[in-house]
Order: C-alpha cells, then sequence, then structure tokens
C-alpha cells in the first residue's frame, strides 16, 4: 500500500483502521489510537477480532463489505475494548484496492454530538459555578475580619500564656481561610503558568494521600513516561487530582485500590478548540461507584455524597481545569469510577 493514501488519514478527525486479506491491522491512524486508546506498535499484525470483544456486528460489516464489494455501513453498533469496555459507533467497512487489497474501518462515535452538548452544558456551569463561588467567598471573607479581631482581642485579656496557643489557631485558620477566599475572588491573578511535568503532580498527590491514609489504600501507577510537559499552574494541577483522589478515598473509607494513569491523546477538540495532542490523566478507583441521583449534579457546589463533605472539590477541580482549557468528566459504575482530565499541549 503506497504512503500517499496513509498520510491523508493521518490529519482525519475520524478513526481508521486498515487491515489486510487476513483481517490484519496494517495501519491505524491517530485518531483510531485516541478512540481505543492504544498505540499503534501494539495492534499492527494482529487480527482485527482478536484486538476486540463483542465483534459479531463488526464481523458482520465486514463479511457484507468483501460478499457486495462495495461499503457496507453499519449505523448502529456496539464494539468492546479492553479500555473502555463497549463503545457506541458507526462503522462502514469498504474493500480497498490497492497493490495489495484489504479492507478500510472507519468509525464515528454516535455519542460524540452528546459530548459536545456536554461540553457546552459544562462551560455554562462552571461560569455559574465561579459566580457562586466569588459570592460564597465574599459573603465568608467579611466575617472573617471579625473572628480574626476578637482573636486577638481576647489574646490580650488571657492571663494564662498557655492558652494563647488556642488563640493563635484561630487566627492562623481565620488567616488561611482568608487567604483561600482571595483566590477564589480572584482565581486568575494568582497563577503561575509554566513547564509542568504531569507525573510530578501525580506523585506530590500520591504521597500526600498515602500519608494520610497509611493503611488499607493502594495507589497503583500506569504511567506513560514519555509524555512532555504542558503549561499551567503546577498547584492548581495538584489540588485538581488531589480533590479527585480524596474525593475516591473518602467514597471507598480509605480502604480499595486507586490507579493513576496517563496517556497521550490525539487529534482533540476541548473547548470549541482542536488540539494536535493532549494529557489525558485518568484517575480509577474500585469503590462503590457515585449515586445515580448525584451523577448529573456531581459538579455542582456544595452537592457531596459524604455526610462530612463540604462539596467543593470537585467545583473547584472543574473550575481549574476549565481555566486549563481542558475538560474533566466521569464515568461510574459500581466497583469502578474512573474521572478523566484532558489537557491540551502546545501546538
Amino acid at each position: 500500500m503506497s504512503d500517499a493514501p496513509i498520510l491523508s488519514l493521518e490529519y482525519l478527525s475520524t478513526a481508521v483502521l486498515l487491515l489486510d486479506v487476513d483481517l490484519r491491522i496494517v495501519y491505524l491512524n491517530p485518531a483510531a489510537e485516541n478512540l481505543f486508546e492504544v498505540g499503534s506498535k501494539n495492534l499492527i499484525g494482529l487480527n482485527v477480532q482478536q484486538v476486540f470483544v463483542h465483534t459479531d456486528q463488526l464481523a458482520c460489516a465486514m463479511q457484507q463489505a468483501v460478499a457486495s464489494n462495495a461499503s457496507y455501513i453499519e449505523h448502529d453498533m456496539i464494539l468492546g475494548t479492553h479500555a473502555h469496555g463497549k463503545l457506541h459507533l458507526r462503522c462502514a467497512a469498504t474493500p480497498l484496492q490497492f497493490e495489495q487489497p484489504g479492507l478500510m474501518l472507519e468509525f464515528h462515535l454516535i455519542d460524540r454530538t452528546l459530548k459536545l452538548a456536554r461540553e457546552e452544558q459544562m462551560l455554562d456551569q462552571t461560569q455559574a459555578n465561579r459566580l457562586l463561588l466569588r459570592n460564597l467567598a465574599h459573603e465568608i471573607k467579611n466575617p472573617l475580619g471579625g473572628i480574626r479581631g476578637a482573636a486577638q482581642l481576647l489574646e490580650q485579656e488571657l492571663e494564662k500564656p498557655g492558652l494563647r496557643e488556642y488563640t493563635q489557631v484561630i487566627i492562623q485558620e481565620a488567616d488561611r481561610l482568608r487567604s483561600l477566599m482571595e483566590k477564589l475572588l480572584t482565581p486568575q491573578s494568582g497563577t503561575r503558568h509554566s513547564a509542568v511535568n504531569i507525573h510530578e503532580v501525580l506523585e506530590r498527590v500520591r504521597s500526600v494521600v498515602l500519608a494520610e491514609l497509611p493503611e488499607g489504600l493502594h495507589i497503583q501507577r500506569d504511567y506513560d513516561l514519555s509524555l512532555p510537559d504542558l503549561i499551567g499552574d503546577k498547584e492548581q494541577l495538584i489540588q485538581v487530582m488531589l480533590n479527585i483522589v480524596r474525593n475516591a478515598t473518602q467514597a471507598m473509607q480509605g480502604k480499595g485500590r486507586i490507579i493513576l494513569r496517563t496517556r497521550i491523546a490525539r487529534q482533540i477538540t476541548l473547548i470549541r478548540r482542536r488540539h494536535r495532542l493532549a494529557i489525558l490523566v485518568q484517575i480509577i478507583d474500585n469503590g462503590p461507584g457515585i449515586p445515580a441521583e448525584l451523577r448529573d449534579k456531581i459538579f455542582y457546589p456544595l452537592v457531596s455524597g459524604h455526610a462530612d463533605g463540604h462539596g467543593l472539590g470537585l467545583t473547584l477541580a472543574q473550575d481549574f481545569v476549565s481555566q486549563h482549557h481542558g475538560s474533566i468528566e466521569f464515568e461510574s459504575e459500581p466497583g469502578k469510577t474512573c474521572f478523566s482530565v484532558m489537557l491540551p499541549l502546545p501546538n
């Protein structure tokens, strides 16, 4: 097969696989690598029915295309993958007549339209959340000054020096909360964008959480160490990942397994902009899953599935990811919850 047709497939947003006459994969484009979350070097030479599961509809489409020597389209296909479980796809199988005959498979994710609609909704929600947080921070900031001033006056009246330890706790915590409120009121002003290694971020989160929960929690790494640095605010990104991981540990009551996974994503659209490359971070836990009644509002402020939760962790995570022009979404079922954070790389 000549290089010219293959080069033209590199820039398509449609996922494309090229097969030989024995249905072995000879090529997949970057969009296919991204859709199926696997590198081409891991698939080249494998029979397509070895790569996927639940392939009955795919096998039928390929047979129809070969038998009629014409394109055959399966408009509603369920195809199993090791990364996603099941994907809802539209598939077109087309016979090829180059130097070496074969098949071309084109896959369109049916959920893509729904995903774009969710991104639009998430943008609107993020703006509303940001406004609510700013209003909330403003309301909290004012009484903090009174609390701090009262603690200082009380400290001056105390006869026992040892009691001043408690007033200092009040003053220090009031200062810490005031600093947090200042960041919420002016979220952009404190950002420091520079080159950030995402694995340094995740290792910091891992060490913090394991220090908090030394027993019963196992955090597994699944890193692609070839990932380049991204441009962002390291402290904000640490807070994003830390909030998600802490949310998972609370759901599992501190006992269970969390997987920190990184991958490269190609030809991704984030917040209406097309990016050639992005970093995908997945945080996967084996907890009970997110309750169905919370899934549509999990990123809303003050919504929490825990009795002692404040419901701001995921809201702040969504806000910080939005400031990095990325996206955050999740899939959840009993025994597996996966939060996926997509962060664009410089073009």
